[in-house]
């Protein structure tokens, strides 16, 4: 506990014990922004203990004398999550309804005939008097409400909702100027009427939008009649407009969602006024459903995270008589904490039940007192529920009975005694045996009190009737927490004591980082941080080690080298070798998870190991599906462009010649690869893994599956790892150099060829090299990006200069990596020049330099693609440098499709072979 967080208040006023009826409302707790009553619901009658008293003494002068502290101030605004969830709903809907207007032209012109053939039917004077009551209601409803509000001193939500408006008004006057210049005519049919004077409507209403955004923004939805006022008002007035022909139906729903968006971004973007119930609201609150509070302590290390901020705050509460209470106010903002991360999880793991990622604070109230009651029930050690009450709409409180005691995370680990870990185990049975999962085991979930009773708390994110799954999670979670106080060996045997070996044994497939809390995955990422480290030390000390030793080993300098000594210094480097494997064998540590397997294992060694996929999707796979559907829309977009006779009358010929020209590419690739790799590797295989990263690119980017790929291949024939991976970083690193190099030639040669063309690529080299000095400027100036850089090209780059040193020692291997790679772009220039000259009879406007330079340029910016295999920018890059150089649009797509055709697309096939081939080679 913290002094400094203690809330004093006075004791309610003396009033004769009227035999366990509720108290009179005058104590109720009234919410900051409404003033609502608080709806007490009290599941049973407080114990005599925790009840009030029957009131004898309890006069005005025996009151609480003095506020002895409050606790830390809360901030005055915070950023909901729900805020920017409406945000981001109102920005999709809005992109919805402009895309219905501009491909569902004829639906949207028939709905528009249908309510005009069914308004046209009201009467005049009906249509006159509701245009004019509607009208003025719009503008004279909000005022009042503001009126309303600043006489209950409610002014900052007031100016929240005027913000809201201006930014509303500026937003509907950006889009009629849109719609009436920049969008397309099906948009603007939709969205306007042809005025009988002349010109067309407006497509949004500049009045409509900004009184819906001020709704939103002041929280009048959260008042029904306000709300019912005003919404009446304003479909009468959207009723009247629609009649008169003043406007759309799309154009209304536009309006709402303008201002519906525009209020809620407002309100994420400068903060909603904190209506955190205070302990002063809590001691009111605890007055209301019978008890006489003195003081209510705010509780210390209370934690506010993602995943466990949820869990509310929690006060230890003395009262006039009677034993101490426990508190927890849960109010809408530690609520929201974590919702994004709950809604990853629910659509992420498949067979697992979370609780709604959007829940009501009824429902949560309610759920965290059945698990209570339920808990008791299975004869587990929890908390006693003894009263639930709402403080206002935007709080819940829930009372129980104080139990003392210490976290497990409080705790010193030899404090931590096998008489506490059977406890926790026994708690777990107890639930497990009515089928509750608590779905929070972690260290602060376990108390420990001065008897050294284990006490479960933190109910409140379990699950009655649980699945056998969910179950299996709990002991799975249960022995790594405390595992990672006690041991694996103190935590299994623990567990087989309570719950016997075959239960123990059935979580073994559950036993893996996604299964476990998120507090207890980060803990275990740190200890792996932590290994990896000693391994690097060990394995540096023993290099250094024999080092020495080498040294003082070795003879004295200027002696003739002869064939013994030789020998005698490779069988020194191989000692080396293997003590270095040694020291890092040694320095090796099974991580957590795999101790507990193993004693697990020594136990029932038939269990089964193989983990259970719980995965739905991975973000890797999501964000490759997106990037494919955005890819695959511009590939089809540009293959609608290209008319079917001009694919009907390619020449065979050259399209032969182009498919000659990508199979050699790949024996230019394994060339470029073997150049850098000092030890003997097949080249047949090499050719056929460089086959094979053909189809590993299209199930990851570009300049990272090829890498992966050579670099396993490599390890797989023999290259040690990191050897391979300095071997492949030499090769990306002469790769890069080389491309750099050919498109300051192929820019050079090309200005200064004597055309007539446009396309002047000295210019668009001089512009790129420009903006790269820039780029690195920049870069360089900024110690953040300066460290970013250089860390990720130090660790894709290391070990490069010393394998580089040893291919120079032989000049051969050397030429052949760097003539592969001139040969590889050879290939694939010649290759786009023959798919151009299927499609133009023969004839290539374009000189080869002019060609390369598109090429190099096509090819860099599909490598720095997120997309698979550069899907989407290179063929766009590729037919905007084949236009500007010059060759008509009807040419330069189809070559360009054909191209991308022959490098990508269908050597997906022989890859896929191959990669199989040689997986069952043992080579990848």
């Amino acid at each position: 506990m913290r002094p400094s967080d203690v809330v004093s208040g006075p004791a309610a006023e003396s009033r004769p014990d009227d035999g366990g009826t509720r108290p009179e409302a005058g104590g109720s707790a009234r919410a900051d922004d409404g003033g609502a009553e608080a709806d007490p619901v009290v599941p049973g009658p407080a114990p005599g203990s925790s009840a009030p008293g029957n009131g004898e003494g309890n006069g005005p002068g025996n009151r609480s004398d003095s506020v002895s502290g409050d606790e830390p101030l809360l901030a005055a605004r915070v950023h909901r999550p729900s805020d920017l969830l409406r945000l981001l709903v109102g920005v999709l809907a809005i992109i919805v309804v402009l895309g219905i207007a501009a491909f569902a032209s004829g639906t949207t012109s028939g709905l528009e005939q249908d309510i005009n053939k069914g308004t046209g039917q009201a009467p005049d004077v009906f249509v006159k008097v509701a245009g004019l009551v509607s009208s003025i209601a719009v503008l004279l409803v909000p005022v009042a409400f503001a009126i309303e509000r600043l006489i209950k001193r409610d002014g900052l939500r007031i100016a929240d909702g005027v913000l809201a408006a201006v930014l509303a008004h500026g937003v509907t006057l950006a889009t009629d100027l849109w719609v009436a210049r920049g969008a397309p005519a099906a948009i603007q049919d939709a969205l306007t009427q042809p005025q009988s004077g002349g010109g067309l409507t407006d497509p949004v209403h500049g009045y409509l939008a900004p009184v819906i955004a001020y709704m939103s923004a002041v929280g009048m939805a959260r008042r029904p009649r306000w709300r019912f006022v005003l919404w009446v008002v304003l479909l009468l007035d959207a009723f009247t407009m629609l009649v008169v022909g003043y406007t759309t139906p799309l154009s209304i729903i536009l309006t709402i969602l303008i201002g519906w968006t525009v209020a809620y971004g407002t309100l994420y973007t400068v903060g909603s006024p904190n209506v955190r119930p205070t302990g002063q609201t809590l001691l009111a609150g605890l007055r209301h459903v019978g008890f006489r509070p003195v003081t209510a302590m705010r509780a210390e290390g209370v934690p506010e995270t993602a995943e466990q901020g949820d869990r509310g705050r929690r006060y230890l509460v003395t009262l006039e008589e009677g034993p101490p209470l426990d508190v927890t106010v849960v109010d809408r903002e530690q609520q929201a904490q974590g919702f994004f991360y709950r809604v990853w999880r629910r659509l992420t793991l498949r067979g697992i039940t979370t609780r709604r990622s959007i829940q009501s604070l009824r429902q949560a109230l309610e759920q965290e007192a059945l698990l209570a009651y339920a808990a008791i029930a299975a004869g587990a050690n929890a908390p006693r529920l003894i009263a639930t009450s709402e403080l206002g709409p935007d709080a819940v409180m829930l009372v129980y009975e104080h139990l003392g005691g210490r976290s497990l995370d409080a705790m010193e680990d030899e404090e931590i005694t096998d008489r506490v870990v059977r406890g926790c185990w026994e708690q777990v049975k107890a639930l497990q045996s009515r089928r509750i999962a608590h779905r929070r085991l972690t260290g602060d979930a376990l108390l420990v009190d001065r008897s050294g009773k284990v006490i479960i708390t933190d109910l409140r994110g379990g699950e009655i009737a649980a699945g056998d799954l969910v179950l299996r999670m709990d002991i799975a979670q249960l022995l790594t927490t405390l595992g990672l106080r006690v041991g694996a060996e103190r935590a299994v045997a623990g567990a087989v004591k309570v719950l016997g070996p075959d239960k123990v044994a059935d979580c073994l497939p559950l036993l893996q980082p996604i299964a476990l809390s998120r507090s207890t995955r980060a803990t275990l990422r740190k200890l792996a941080r932590e290994r990896s480290q000693r391994e690097r030390e060990a394995v540096l000390k023993a290099s250094e080690a024999a080092k020495h030793a080498r040294l003082d080993a070795s003879g004295a300098p200027g002696e003739a080298a002869t064939k013994a000594d030789r020998k005698a210094a490779r069988a020194e480097k191989q000692a080396e070798k293997r003590a270095l494997e040694d020291a890092l064998h040694e320095a090796r540590e099974e991580d957590l998870l795999a101790q507990i397997r193993r004693q697990v294992l020594r136990i029932r060694p038939q269990a089964p190991v193989e983990p259970v996929r719980l995965e739905r999707i991975r973000p890797r796979t999501l964000i490759s599906l997106i990037a494919g559907a955005i890819a695959a829309y511009f590939l089809l977009s540009q293959i609608a462009t290209v008319e079917l006779s001009t694919i009907g009358g390619a020449d065979w010929g050259w399209m032969t010649a182009a498919v000659l020209f990508s199979a050699l590419s790949y024996v230019a690739a394994a060339m470029s690869l073997l150049g850098f790799v000092p030890e003997r590797v097949s080249f047949l295989r090499t050719v056929a893994a460089q086959v094979a990263a053909s189809f590993v690119k299209i199930v990851a980017p570009a300049a990272v599956g090829g890498v992966a790929l050579n670099t396993r291949f490599l390890q797989r024939s023999g290259v040690r790892p990191g050897l391979a991976v300095a071997s492949v970083g030499a090769s990306q690193l002469f790769g890069l150099g080389a491309h750099v190099l050919l498109l300051l030639a192929f820019g050079y040669l090309t200005g200064t060829e004597r055309s007539q063309d446009d396309f002047t690529p000295s210019r668009t080299v001089i512009a790129g090299l420009l903006t790269i000095a820039v780029l690195v400027l920049v870069v360089t100036a900024i110690p953040a990006l300066r460290k970013f850089v250089s860390t990720r090209l130090r660790s894709l780059f290391a070990g490069v200069v010393p394998r580089m040193l040893d291919v120079l020692q032989r000049p051969g291997k050397l030429l052949t990596g760097i003539g592969g790679m001139l040969l590889l772009t050879a290939m694939f220039v010649l290759c786009l020049d023959a798919s151009i000259r299927a499609f133009s009879d023969g004839h290539q406007p374009l000189s080869y330099a002019s060609l390369a330079v598109v090429f190099l340029a096509g090819n860099a910016l599909g490598s720095a693609a997120p997309t698979p295999g550069g899907v989407g920018a290179v063929e766009t890059t590729l037919i905007a440098g084949l236009v500007l150089a010059g060759v008509p649009k009807e040419v330069a797509a189809p070559a360009v499709l054909l191209y991308r055709l022959l490098t990508l697309w269908l050597p997906v096939l022989p890859g896929w072979f191959s990669f199989n081939y040689l997986t069952r080679k043992g080579a990848l």
